[in-house]
């Protein structure tokens, strides 16, 4: 079984790290700012106290805020008067308790505007600093729920999109064996056969993004062996697989729906019939998959426009932006063409 404890850097409580260094950088700056007076006994222990007080009273402040507003994208900005009028003065007490306290200082007290104004202000920079932290925290913690939230909806669509293309696909089958069961049972049970085969491929890949084009291709060729026994001599077909194609991936009943059209627009409005050409190969890291019955691009049914967009949807979504399914007519062929990087 594969862990799936996060990497290090996630498991690290970075709070606690920051704190324990700005603090310390704070302890080290009051070392440094009381240089002479640190051979007095306690005036190094009272550097270290007034370090640990600010800590201990910016952790208790943040449990406060958390608990009183624990998810909120306001930038409260009240709790820098807080940080400003409430735990400067309150620091500066603690710190005065602890240096008359070990150290003994008693001067009258002339040094405690310009403390409130350093407490103050290091309490303003602690506030601002992590309420920074806080909001870019929130921000990415919003950004990858919207993120989560976008690849639901997509997949929940292509859902939908392969839940109109199996209907779709055996409403026509369908309808090509009712037309031959009263002319000739043989074929007809041949026919059913086939379609039992196209159900279980498409009942298995029903929930597949993807599927192996040599998968894809056993699916057409059981639709077309359907419509050979339907069309006779009428429908002729001709694949051409190049190497190193049937494990390429494509989104389920793509190919089969292009098919499906040819059979419809070329075979079905011809009296004499056409052939169906169906060839897949690739080239500059690109592959191309093309469906070509002789004939003219007429007038396309509303079905048909349904199902053409919807194939292309799912090509979008399977293999991104870059992917595109054309339909065109040249020299005398309708060429339906599904293009995609093979990097993806």
């Amino acid at each position: 079984m594969e862990s799936t404890q996060p990497p290090l850097l996630a498991r690290i409580n970075w709070y606690w790290v920051l704190q324990g260094l700005g603090w310390s950088a704070v302890t080290a700056f009051i070392m440094l700012a009381n240089g002479p007076f640190l051979a007095r006994p306690g005036a190094v222990l009272a550097c270290i106290l007034d370090g640990l007080c600010g800590l201990v009273l910016t952790d208790l402040w943040r449990r406060y805020m958390k608990r009183r507003a624990p998810d909120t994208r306001r930038v409260d900005w009240r709790q820098v008067l807080v940080a400003i009028f409430i735990l400067g003065p309150l620091q500066l007490a603690l710190v005065t308790v602890i240096a008359r306290s070990l150290v003994g200082v008693a001067d009258g007290g002339s040094w405690l505007p310009m403390l409130l104004l350093f407490w103050s202000g290091v309490m303003t920079a602690w506030q601002v600093s992590y309420m920074a932290v806080t909001a870019l925290r929130r921000a990415n913690r919003f950004e990858s729920e919207a993120l989560r939230l976008d690849v639901l909806a997509k997949e929940a669509e292509l859902k939908a999109l392969q839940a109109q293309v199996n209907p779709h696909f055996f409403f026509n089958s369908l309808n090509s064996v009712r037309a031959l069961i009263f002319e000739n049972q043989q074929s007809a049970a041949q026919m059913i056969d086939q379609l039992a085969t196209l159900m279980r491929y498409t009942l298995a890949s029903s929930y597949a993004e993807t599927v192996p084009l040599k998968e894809e291709m056993e699916a057409v060729q059981s639709y077309l062996a359907i419509e050979k026994i339907r069309f006779e001599e009428r429908l002729g077909v001709a694949i051409d697989i190049a190497g190193g194609m049937d494990a390429v991936t494509v989104p389920p009943m793509a190919v089969q729906t292009l098919v499906e059209n040819a059979v419809k627009y070329g075979v079905e409005q011809s009296s004499t019939g056409t052939e169906i050409r169906i060839s897949a190969s690739h080239a500059n890291g690109h592959a191309s998959i093309e469906v070509a019955n002789r004939g003219a691009l007429a007038k396309l049914g509303n079905s048909t426009r349904v199902g053409l967009a919807n194939a292309r949807k799912r090509l979008l979504h399977a293999k991104g932006g870059n992917a595109s399914l054309e339909l065109v007519e040249r020299d005398g062929w309708v060429r339906a063409t599904i293009t995609f990087p093979l990097l993806r």
